[in-house]
């Protein structure tokens, strides 16, 4: 599952998990307290009588005892079912009628005699009061499923876990007016015209695949369509099923799907296994996508794309999601999840391979740069908070709260990590062996480590430190130079997180070149394994001022520490032929300036110095010839007010920072006034350049890029200039990157032209509901000093509701990621988060939840704005209606 690339904060950490509950808090789960289901379910059957508002579900499932369970008589009898607002209508077993069964909390219990049985069930669910969007749920008219993790629970009793695996057979039947398309996962094996208008369709799913899986869609859709011929000559029939007004916007996404299976084929030999791909469409949605197999359920926001509507960014998510949810068909769903502490298993390996596509589909260079971004601004954060957990948790208390960055994004790195290790041929080998052993199988994170060792000849024992250890190492470099040579002497610490004070050092490849400064000969790259607490390595210098490059190409998820001086970061911003190393000198160089900045710690002379360093390593940026401008963009890219507060809320203990996201938002903008006057000319020649690129022209993405970024620097140093640039770029836009990237400007400045471009965009787009959630975005992300009063009024606006996710993050989200606004002096943001919280989660607690974390990092900022956080937390955790995912994620930011 994809998490609509924002990833919440989970549970999980030994010590915390340890604290008396409070009453309202569901039980600890604990990892090492696993035990095999007592039964088997080798079958299910569903039968479904569609309504919006009644539906009625008959569930047989064939049980038999499971051998691998180890327990008493009477736990081995013992058949839990789980269920969520569920009641029984009818129980059946073998036939009939059955009165040895009770009710355990929201579970069925049934007492069964023998070794094998059928057991029948029949409920009904209300499809249009489901406002969480969990199980069966109504969506504009049509019928759809959300069932990972625990939704299934929500449309029949069943052992709603992972490793209890079926085969599905699923027949629908409803109002052909109301539903005239009925899709399940697998094949579709029948269909029918019934009484009364109904019609009917059954399907199969041959495969066994656990509850969680499980996918339903009835509606009035319309489907573009394409086959693609597998490696072995096998034709599968792919559709991307919408609603018929938005069947235009589709051409993008089926050729993504097409490409991403080949890719899978070519790259990791996975070949798809049934006749039929569909993906649907769904308006309404908790999460990015769902990889139910053989049906896809995406967010319209991963589907819809065409020049007029979608960004370039939008274009290339559109491919990312399409791609990890195909590639889950293994690494899911043919092998799927013990139980949900594995949960990285499938979702950070398939970011990896999502990752890697990408890379290869749109340049290594850009995208390994834009996911380490991702992983600093999301997952830095949790590994430094109060819910920093493991990529292998050891235990928690709702499973909502898990799809988090560090499963996503770190489980991704740390398994990109061990393909560095193997190398990549080798990785292949381990991958191969992996899916080989355990196709069909509920597999664990230990399983895939072990096929690593034997497929891709490893040693991982040390490094399994990095599936039990939460937080983020810090590698401090010290460096001694010779005649000839460069000794560096490392030293990793990782620091204290909840639960865990104490940490091992852990296996960090670095891929490394010494470079001259002074002959400007750039050195041979190669890779160095720091594996203790401290360790030197010798390199050899490649000419005289000798300057090292260190995790080249972001080969670990670490922090590096070390006092490089500014005329070697401005050669390795100018020079450094590795594209990542190139744009971590150029943030390391801004982060320094900004943080002593921010901190105080500079005089006047020392100011000037910092942005006169700048100024010669952004200047060199802007005319560099050779640079294509997709990367220019990213080499100009200032550090993130997010990434600074990190920087600045470094340390612990003793040496604890604290930020002043105040101090940071202003010094930041001060330092774009900087470069916007001192390198004018430098900006509006490249600005001249790329105006007026044709929208076709292979060079336009670049450009594309960078006119916003262009106009942000004249906006902070000359408006009226940026908003008689804007204003142009807006009018002659013949693109939604173009657009949005004007109407990003002039959002955040007082002037006429503001009004009237968001009015324009606004009536060009009212009735594209993913277009008008950017409307809302671009307003709530914006620099605007009355950022907080037009935040108040969007959320009055008609077409603002609660009831959508994608509304609700595309305003309240967004706003949330303003620092501006967000850490407003007077806590009025973090007031008016907290307000988000208690009214959304009643309607829809998952989304909730999500809102908590920016909250949690109370501890790490200036004591006003600390105490102002903190007393919000403590006015949601008053309420006595909260639901148990909001519950945790406060109990825990508060937690000691």
């Amino acid at each position: 599952m994809d998490s609509a690339r924002t990833p919440t904060n989970p549970t999980g950490n030994p010590e915390l998990a340890d604290a008396a509950p409070s009453p309202q808090d569901p039980p600890v789960i604990r990892r090492k307290d696993y035990r095999p289901f007592p039964w088997l379910v080798p079958e299910t059957r569903l039968d479904f009588a569609l309504g919006l508002d009644n539906t009625r579900v008959s569930a047989t499932l064939k049980v038999e005892r499971n051998p691998a369970f180890e327990g008493s008589r009477d736990e081995k009898r013992t058949l839990r079912l789980n269920g969520d607002g569920l009641s029984a209508d009818q129980i059946e077993v073998d036939g009939a009628r059955f009165g040895d069964w009770s009710m355990d909390g929201s579970d069925l219990i049934v007492q069964l005699p023998d070794e094998a049985h059928t057991v029948e069930i029949v409920t009904h669910i209300d499809p249009s009061a489901n406002t969480a969007l969990m199980g069966l749920y109504a969506s504009g008219g049509m019928l759809c499923t959300q069932c990972e993790a625990e939704g299934f629970r929500r449309i029949a009793f069943f052992p709603d876990r992972p490793d209890v695996l079926s085969t599905y057979t699923v027949r629908m039947a409803g109002d052909k007016a109301l539903f005239p398309v009925l899709l399940a996962n697998g094949n579709k094996v029948g269909e029918g015209e019934g009484a009364d208008g109904e019609h009917w369709a059954e399907w199969h799913d041959p495969w066994p695949k656990p509850s969680y899986l499980f996918a339903l869609v009835a509606g009035d859709l319309v489907a573009n369509s394409r086959p693609f011929t597998t490696r072995s000559g096998r034709e599968v029939e792919c559709n991307i099923w919408v609603r018929e007004a938005d069947l235009s916007r589709t051409d993008h996404a089926l050729e993504s799907l097409h490409r991403a299976m080949k890719w899978d084929e070519e790259t990791f030999g996975r070949e798809y296994d049934l006749d039929l791909y569909n993906i649907v469409a769904v308006s309404d949605f908790n999460m990015g996508a769902m990889e139910n197999k053989g049906l896809n359920v995406f967010n319209t926001k991963y589907v819809l794309a065409d020049n007029d509507t979608a960004t370039d960014a939008d274009f290339d998510a559109v491919e990312g999601v399409i791609a990890h949810e195909y590639f889950h068909n293994w690494s899911g769903n043919r092998v799927t999840c013990r139980d949900w502490f594995q949960l990285s298993l499938k979702e950070g390996f398939t970011v990896l391979r999502d990752q890697l596509f990408s890379q290869d589909m749109r340049g290594e260079a850009v995208k390994r740069i834009e996911d380490v971004r991702i992983l600093r601004a999301a997952q830095f954060p949790e590994d430094a908070g109060p819910l920093a957990h493991p990529i292998r948790p050891d235990s928690y208390r709702e499973i909502s709260n898990f799809y988090t960055a560090t499963v996503y994004n770190k489980g991704a790195e740390v398994i990109r990590m061990m393909r560095t290790l193997a190398g990549v041929e080798n990785f292949r080998r381990g991958t191969d062996l992996y899916f080989d052993r355990h196709d069909g199988e509920a597999a664990t994170c230990e399983d895939f480590i072990s096929a690593m060792e034997d497929g891709a000849g490893l040693e991982l024992a040390q490094f399994r430190r990095w599936y039990r250890q939460a937080g983020t190492p810090r590698v401090s470099v010290e460096q001694a130079v010779g005649d000839s040579d460069v000794t560096l002497t490392l030293r990793q610490q990782t620091p204290r997180t909840p639960g865990q004070p104490t940490k091992g050092p852990v296996p960090i490849p670095l891929r490394i070149a010494v470079h001259s400064r002074d002959s400007a000969t750039l050195g041979e790259e190669q890779t160095i394994v720091l594996r203790l607490a401290e360790e030197s390595f010798t390199l050899p210098k490649s000419g005289p001022a000798p300057v090292v490059s260190i995790n080249r190409g972001f080969t670990a998820p670490v922090i590096i520490e070390r006092d490089l001086g500014v005329d070697d970061l401005v050669f390795l911003a100018a020079r450094d032929d590795d594209p990542f190393a190139r744009y971590e000198a150029m943030q390391d160089l801004a982060v320094r300036h900004l943080v002593a900045a921010a901190r105080g710690e500079l005089d006047e002379a020392a100011r000037a110095a910092g942005k006169a360093a700048l100024r010669d390593a952004m200047r060199a940026i802007l005319t560099d010839p050779e640079l294509d401008d997709a990367m220019r963009a990213e080499l100009m890219q200032l550090p993130s007010e997010t990434y600074l507060f990190e920087a600045m809320a470094s340390g612990s203990g003793k040496d604890a920072q604290l930020a002043d996201p105040g101090a940071i938002h202003d010094e930041r903008e001060q330092l774009k006034v900087a470069i916007g006057v001192m390198l004018k000319r430098e900006l509006e020649g490249l600005y001249a350049r790329v105006a007026d690129i044709a929208f076709d022209d292979p060079a336009g993405r670049g450009g594309r890029k960078l006119k916003p970024m262009i106009a942000a620097f004249f906006a902070a140093s000359d408006p009226e200039r940026a908003a008689a640039m804007a204003s142009r770029q807006f009018d002659a836009a013949d693109n939604m990157t173009d657009r949005q990237g004007a109407l990003s400007v002039l959002c955040g400045l007082e002037a006429e032209a503001r009004e009237t471009r968001l009015t324009a965009f606004y009536d060009r787009y009212k009735d594209n509901a993913l277009v008008i959630d950017k409307w809302f975005t671009l307003q709530a992300l914006s620099l605007h000093p009355e950022v907080i009063a037009q935040v108040r009024a969007l959320a009055d606006h008609p077409d603002f509701t609660l009831r959508n996710p994608n509304r609700v993050r595309s305003l309240y989200m967004a706003f949330a990621a303003n620092p501006r606004g967000f850490h407003s002096a007077d806590g009025a943001g973090y007031r008016m988060i907290a307000d988000v919280i208690l009214a959304l989660d009643p309607i829809n607690a998952q989304t909730a939840a999500r809102f908590v974390s920016p909250l949690g990092k109370w501890r790490r900022i200036e004591s006003g704005r600390a105490a102002l956080m903190k007393s919000e937390l403590e006015r949601i955790a008053d309420s006595n209606a909260l639901s148990r995912d909001t519950r945790e994620q406060v109990s825990r930011s508060l937690a000691r």
